[in-house]
């Protein structure tokens, strides 16, 4: 299925190069979602997460004639989404621009499926937990901060994240072997009750 999938994008592609909008608008409808929400845990939500997701999707417009499939159509995708977001961050921690409403109201999860039948003191519990748990990931270093979404929101194989982040795949598992003894350590206070 992911061969197909991938078949499929690099397909798209070849039709927005020659200026297809209809398939430039159909990989943005499969893609939107995952950029947007890879957008949003990197950038905490911020104010400017629409906005870098569309900048993604018109620098892969602007780039479709050069797009060569070297690599998984998600790859190039991804790797787009990473430059515009550390760029973004850097811009925004030089600026220091740290809004306290930002801090307080942007954690929630894109994609969250409430669950209805839960208690009202279950569900609290379980929003706080995850609140905890975005800012210990958002706490991360950049690169580690990124392997974590695209390892555990996208489900992405090493391989894939390594050719994202421009590291090799030992340099990946590291970062991510990091990644994770720094949440463990971020969360032990919640995990040992």
């Amino acid at each position: 299925m992911g061969d197909e999938a991938n078949e499929e994008d690099v397909a798209l592609m070849a039709l927005v190069a020659r200026g297809d909008e209809v398939a430039f608008a159909r990989l943005v409808e499969k893609h939107q979602q995952a950029v947007l929400g890879t957008v949003a845990k990197m950038t905490h939500h911020s104010a400017d997460t629409e906005d870098i997701a569309q900048q993604v999707f018109l620098r892969l417009w602007k780039s479709a004639r050069r797009y060569q499939p070297t690599a998984k159509f998600t790859t190039f995708l991804f790797t787009i989404t990473r430059n515009l977001v550390f760029n973004a961050t850097r811009r925004k921690s030089r600026r220091k621009e740290h809004s306290l409403d930002q801090q307080e109201d942007g954690w929630q999860h894109l994609a969250e499926d409430p669950n209805t039948s839960a208690r009202p003191d279950e569900t609290l519990v379980q929003n706080e937990l995850r609140e905890v748990v975005d800012r210990a990931i958002a706490s991360l270093p950049e690169k580690q901060r990124l392997a974590v979404i695209l390892r555990r929101y996208e489900q992405m194989p090493y391989e894939e994240i390594a050719k994202v982040l421009g590291l090799s795949v030992s340099a990946v598992k590291s970062q991510l072997f990091r990644a994770r003894a720094a949440l463990r350590e971020a969360l032990e206070p919640y995990l040992a009750d």
